[in-house]
C-alpha cells in the first residue's frame, strides 16, 4: 500500500443555498438522552448522551440528526459554575476529550468549578457519522496533502482527489455533507448548553477546536461565557491560506529539533543546527530515490517530522532522532497500529465536510500548481505539501458564507499560542487576535510544540488560564517566558 499522506476531499450534491448564521433559539429545546458509553469511551466516571439537534438550521423543525455527548461531572455541587464544552480539535472524535484533559493535569479547581463537556462533531464519531466509501489506500493518505517537488505531481494529486470527491458525492451520507460544517457544530455546542439547562456555556478548545471557539463566540455571544481558544487557526479556519500556513509552522519551530540534535552526537545528525537542517533535505532526498526498508519515501518522511514536531522536549526529540538515524542507516522504524478502519472512514469523511464546507477553495489546478512553486521556495522544509491541492478545490459552493470572528460582542475571548506551533503558527494567532479587536487578548509562551494550556506545562500560561476559567476576570495580552526546569 503506498505510503504517502494527503488531506481527503468529498464533493457534495448541495444546491447553491443560502443560510444566514445566527442562534440556535428557533430550534426546539430537547433533553439529553442519557445512554450507556460507547465501549472505548467509557473512561473514569464519563457520562454519554444523544441529542437530537437540525441538520439544517433554517428548519428547525424538519430532518433532525444525532450528536452524541459526554460529560465529566463536577463533584463540587458548592463550587460548580456551570459547563465547560470542550474540543480536540481536527475536526475529529471529542468524547473522550474531558477524560484526557483530566488526565494532562487539567486542575482539580477547574473540575470542581465545571461539568466538562465533550461532543464528538456531527458526522463524525458516534454522531451520525459520514463515509466516502474509502478504499483503505485512500484512507492511509490521511490529512495532510504528499509534499509535491513539481508541478506534475500536483496534477497526479489532483486526479486523486476529484475521485475520491466523486465517491463521496455517491455515499449513503452525500445529502448530510452540505451541513457538517463548522458554524453548524457551534449551533450543536448551543443547543447541548440549552439541553442541559444552562443559561451560558464555556468553552475550552485547542487547533481546529480555536476555530470552532470563535465561530461560537461570533454567533452566540450573549450565551458563551468564557472562551479559551488554544494553538489557533487564522480567523478563516482551515481555508486555503490557513493550510498553507503550516509549511511557515514548521519553519518556525524546526530550529529547537535541530539545536537539541546538535547537542546529541549520539544520533551523528550533525555537530550544528546547521548541519541537522542539512541532513533533513538529504535524507528527504535518499528517500525519494530510494524508499526506506517500509517503503517510506521522502513525502511520507516530511511528514512524520511534521507531526512529530508537535511534541517537544528530551522524550519527543529524542523519538524523532532516532527515527531519523534508522532512516539514515538503513534500519527499520518502530511498527505503527492504526485504528479500527470504520472509525477512520468516518473521521476522514467528517473532516473533509468540515474543512470544504466552510469556505470557497479555488477551483483552479493552476492555482495549487502556483502556490506549491511560491511555497517550495518559501518554505522549503514543508510548504510544497500544506500548499499542494486539496479534494475542497473540487467542492461546491458552500451553503453559508464563511463565518469570520467578529469584535462585536463580550470581551471573553482569551487566546493561548505557542510562539513555535509547526500546525498552527503564531502568526495564524495574531490574524484571529486582530479579527476579535477589544473581544480578546493573547497570552504567547516562549515554547514550541502544539498544544499550551495543559499540554504545554507552561506555570505562566497555566496559572493565567485557570485563573480566568474560575474567576472570569480575563488577562490582558500577555507574554511568559520559557521554563527552564
Amino acid at each position: 500500500m503506498r505510503k504517502s499522506l494527503s488531506l481527503v476531499a468529498v464533493v457534495t450534491a448541495a444546491a447553491a443555498l443560502v443560510v444566514t448564521p445566527g442562534t440556535s433559539s428557533a430550534a426546539p429545546v430537547r433533553q439529553v438522552k442519557w445512554v450507556a458509553c460507547p465501549a472505548d469511551v467509557a473512561l473514569g466516571d464519563l457520562e454519554c448522551g444523544t441529542l437530537q439537534v437540525p441538520l439544517d438550521y433554517r428548519e428547525p423543525h424538519g430532518r433532525q440528526t444525532e450528536v452524541m455527548i459526554s460529560k465529566l461531572a463536577s463533584k463540587n455541587p458548592e463550587k460548580r459554575k456551570g459547563v465547560l464544552l470542550t474540543n480536540p480539535g481536527g475536526p475529529a472524535e471529542g468524547l473522550t476529550f474531558p477524560f484526557l484533559l483530566k488526565a494532562l493535569g487539567l486542575p482539580q479547581s477547574v473540575l470542581d468549578a465545571y461539568d466538562v463537556i465533550g461532543m464528538d462533531p456531527r458526522g463524525i464519531g458516534f454522531s451520525s457519522p459520514s463515509t466516502c466509501d474509502m478504499t483503505e489506500e485512500q484512507m492511509a493518505d490521511g490529512s495532510i496533502p504528499p509534499y509535491a517537488n513539481n508541478s506534475a505531481e500536483v496534477r497526479q494529486r489532483a486526479d486523486e482527489v476529484k475521485k475520491i470527491a466523486e465517491q463521496c458525492l455517491r455515499s449513503s451520507s452525500a445529502d448530510e455533507l452540505p451541513y457538517n460544517t463548522t458554524a453548524n457544530i457551534a449551533r450543536d455546542l448551543d443547543s447541548v448548553r440549552a439541553a442541559l439547562g444552562e443559561k451560558k456555556a464555556s468553552y475550552l478548545g485547542y487547533s481546529y477546536g480555536s476555530y470552532l471557539g470563535s465561530v461560537y463566540a461570533t454567533l452566540f455571544p450573549k450565551t458563551s461565557d468564557r472562551v479559551v481558544i488554544d494553538s489557533n487557526l487564522p480567523k478563516g479556519g482551515w481555508d486555503v491560506e490557513g493550510g498553507r500556513l503550516m509549511g511557515r509552522g514548521v519553519e518556525d519551530t524546526f530550529p529547537d529539533f535541530a539545536k537539541w540534535a546538535a547537542a546529541h552526537p549520539e544520533y551523528n545528525l550533525g555537530t550544528t543546527p546547521q548541519q541537522v537542517r542539512a541532513k533533513f533535505f538529504d535524507l528527504a532526498a535518499r528517500l525519494d530515490e530510494k524508499p526506506s526498508v517500509e517503503g517510506i519515501d521522502g513525502r511520507v518522511f516530511r511528514l512524520s517530522t511534521f507531526t512529530s514536531l508537535y511534541a517537544t522536549g528530551d522524550a519527543a526529540f529524542s523519538a524523532l532522532a532516532a527515527s531519523w538515524k534508522a532512516y539514515d542507516t538503513g534500519q527499520p522504524q518502530p511498527p505503527v497500529e492504526y485504528p479500527e478502519v470504520p472509525r477512520v472512514q468516518a473521521l476522514l469523511a467528517g473532516r473533509l465536510n468540515v474543512m470544504c464546507g466552510d469556505s470557497a477553495w479555488p477551483s483552479s489546478v493552476r492555482t495549487y500548481e502556483r502556490n506549491v512553486e511560491i511555497d517550495r521556495l518559501r518554505h522549503p522544509m514543508f510548504g510544497a505539501a500544506a500548499a499542494n491541492i486539496q479534494p475542497c478545490a473540487f467542492w461546491p459552493k458552500p451553503v453559508e458564507k464563511q463565518v469570520l470572528p467578529s469584535d462585536r460582542g463580550p470581551r471573553n475571548v482569551l487566546l493561548v499560542q505557542n510562539e513555535r506551533d509547526p500546525a498552527t503558527p503564531l502568526a495564524a494567532a495574531r490574524s484571529t487576535r486582530r479579527a476579535f479587536g477589544d473581544r480578546a487578548a493573547m497570552i504567547t509562551i516562549d515554547q514550541g510544540g502544539h498544544g499550551a494550556y495543559v499540554i504545554g506545562k507552561n506555570k505562566c500560561a497555566n496559572d493565567e488560564v485557570t485563573e480566568y476559567l474560575l474567576g472570569g476576570q480575563r488577562p490582558n495580552d500577555t507574554k511568559c517566558a520559557a521554563e527552564t526546569s
